[in-house]
């Protein structure tokens, strides 16, 4: 089936907890029901954002620049996280899809119980992280110098940890063993959503960016493949942090995938996912670490316009930390696959997932440093179809 994408102006296995028995008759008789009742709708609602939480300013980063830290005027701070974590609240999503760099510089534990568990421990039971660099590589810009977690903390926060703060093995963001570092899949109606780790990079993936060879990205990306193979919902969603293709940088905007771009090593290296999830005619592709809203118009794995069988791209990493700058102006971006872009305000995006369709609805809710109200007068907003 040919898509058909509606673009209105440029201005989430979860049906949420399986609950049996007493709890669903108490839970499907109040009136403050989500997210705890049975899903009965047609649709679904997931919140997508990535790049989200400042490092706290606490004795234990005393040796981080001021400037790197929760209170930084250059930075959106804890304001901007509570205003992005209230607004993907008021969505009642059902699930929240977390495109990476989740906490900031290196995703210590103990960073993200004292910033991001501050304002978006709320919505822990929804959220569907993937993980970014920031939760693997170590931080050695601007006068800091902090190891490396290689997903520890990342792991320690959404999956629990044991009392000596080792990460448990399964949980909510994945599996985090030797074989296999939090790619994961699950249903939402007639949606298949995936969250993959691109961070190959790291100690953790052996910096082995190949995904042919039996590296850990290797691995991944056969079970990409096969979990592609096995799905038999109409409609796909897959997210992970650096994108293929660029709002921020002119290096990736009409070259093939396989040339570095903002995503660098690690958006190369998903140039073979891009072709997997094309052939699987895949709905939707997410990405984060651009500090940027864009939509980028269907393409194929080459990164060339394809209406007719292309793959949306959607940057949403406005989630509070900061905001970069857009390579190009509107209606002249450098990458000429973006349709429409901001960075000037923090915001989350809201998908509605439909049987055989979706839209989605992106309006900022917080200026960035140095930006005024009227950075939230941007609206993005449209609908499509799945394949």
């Amino acid at each position: 089936m040919r898509r058909a994408t509606k673009v209105s102006a440029a201005a989430v296995g979860l049906a949420v907890i399986a609950v049996t028995g007493t709890a669903v008759a108490a839970a499907n008789r109040s009136d403050n029901d989500w997210p705890y009742a049975h899903h009965r709708a047609a649709s679904y609602t997931l919140a997508a954002v990535g790049d989200i939480a400042c490092e706290p300013d606490d004795t234990e980063n005393a040796g981080t620049p001021t400037s790197l830290k929760c209170g930084s005027p250059t930075l959106g701070g804890m304001s901007a996280e509570f205003a992005t974590a209230k607004q993907a609240t008021d969505m009642r999503p059902d699930a929240v899809a977390l495109m990476g760099d989740e906490q900031y510089q290196v995703g210590k534990l103990t960073d993200f119980e004292q910033s991001f568990e501050q304002a978006w421990g709320g919505l822990k039971m929804l959220e569907r992280p993937s993980p970014g660099n920031h939760e693997y590589y170590p931080y050695t810009k601007k006068g800091d110098n902090e190891s490396g977690q290689n997903g520890a903390g990342y792991f320690g926060y959404f999956n629990g940890h044991d009392q000596a703060g080792t990460p448990n093995p399964q949980g909510q963001a994945g599996d985090d063993t030797a074989d296999k570092q939090g790619w994961y899949s699950y249903n939402l109606g007639n949606w298949h959503v995936i969250s993959l780790n691109a961070e190959c990079n790291s100690d953790a993936f052996n910096h082995d960016c190949s995904t042919t060879d039996n590296g850990l990205l290797g691995k991944e990306t056969r079970w990409l493949s096969q979990d592609l193979a096995a799905n038999t919902r109409q409609c796909t969603i897959a997210y992970w942090h650096q994108p293929t293709f660029s709002a921020t940088t002119a290096s990736s905007a009409t070259v093939p995938a396989s040339a570095p771009g903002a995503g660098g090593t690690e958006g190369a290296a998903t140039d073979a996912w891009w072709k997997l999830l094309y052939q699987r005619h895949a709905t939707l592709i997410l990405n984060g670490h651009e500090h940027a809203y864009a939509r980028l118009r269907p393409m194929d794995p080459a990164g060339q316009s394809d209406p007719a069988h292309g793959i949306p791209e959607f940057i949403v990493g406005s989630g509070g930390e900061a905001i970069d700058t857009l390579a190009g102006t509107p209606g002249n971006y450098d990458n000429p696959n973006v349709v429409t872009a901001q960075a000037g305000a923090f915001g989350v995006m809201k998908l509605i997932l439909k049987s055989h369709s979706y839209s989605w609805d992106y309006k900022p809710v917080l200026p960035g440093p140095g930006f005024d109200s009227t950075a939230l007068q941007y609206h993005d907003y449209g609908s499509g179809a799945c394949k």
